[in-house]
């Protein structure tokens, strides 16, 4: 089979005309990082996109992409674009590093993403209040959350489906902004540049100051540095 050179609609439409108006895109962003949350968006996009007629709005369905393959700048272009198309609705959350370093970065992500569908209560097209709408959840990877909605969990899915791929683009530029502030507090270790990944900068940052409050204690390269710490000590 080919592979598609953008993620598209496919899943969704296939959806909604089953009758399942809330199709709701989930990806993460901050996994890999030894530093900071990991962060969730859950991304709606209405039926009702389908008959719109606008520039901007092809501008984003052709841009949209794993947020891995794009630039910073790109990834707020295109978050811009989608924040002001009304039939585009998300929500996010993030968890801890806290919490990840307590059970796991997988589990963290879980609750994560349950976190930011449990904050949806969007408006229908027209405004109409729907505060407990039926969902259906497209999820990136192979995961299954432990919420009572219909769930399709798709590897590779933030390459694949437009709403996973807008929604690991939302959660990359949060985490992003996330970090930046961190780096405000913590400016030793240029979060502002790696946003926590273990790059070759952060990694000699990390060996001349040890680790800082918000780094993940049960990352190895976090647990070799304050081995070593308390080695020197």
């Amino acid at each position: 089979m080919a592979c598609q050179r953008h993620p598209n609609l496919y899943q969704e439409r296939r959806l909604w005309k089953r009758g399942w108006n809330y199709v709701i895109g989930l990806d993460e962003a901050g996994r890999g990082p030894l530093a900071g949350p990991v962060v969730a968006a859950a991304v709606w996009v209405s039926p009702e996109i389908l008959r719109l007629k606008d520039k901007k709005l092809k501008l984003l369905l052709e841009g949209v992409k794993d947020s891995k393959k794009l630039n910073p700048k790109k990834r707020e272009e295109l978050w811009q674009l989608a924040k002001v198309c009304s039939f585009i609705r998300w929500r996010t959350a993030a968890v801890s590093e806290k919490i990840i370093d307590k059970f796991n970065i997988l589990e963290a992500t879980k609750r994560a993403m349950a976190k930011a569908v449990g904050k949806i209560t969007w408006l229908k097209p027209g405004g109409t209040p729907d505060k407990k709408p039926e969902l259906f959840l497209l999820i990136d990877g192979n995961i299954r959350l432990n919420l009572p909605f219909f769930q399709k969990a798709i590897i590779r899915g933030d390459e694949k489906v437009f709403s996973i791929s807008l929604a690991s683009i939302v959660a990359k530029v949060v985490r992003d902004r996330i970090m930046e502030r961190y780096h405000q507090k913590y400016p030793q270790y240029g979060f502002d540049r790696h946003k926590g990944y273990p790059t070759k900068q952060h990694l000699e940052k990390l060996r001349i100051y040890k680790p800082c409050p918000i780094h993940r204690r049960s990352f190895a390269h976090v647990v070799g540095q304050i081995r070593s710490g308390l080695t020197e000590n």
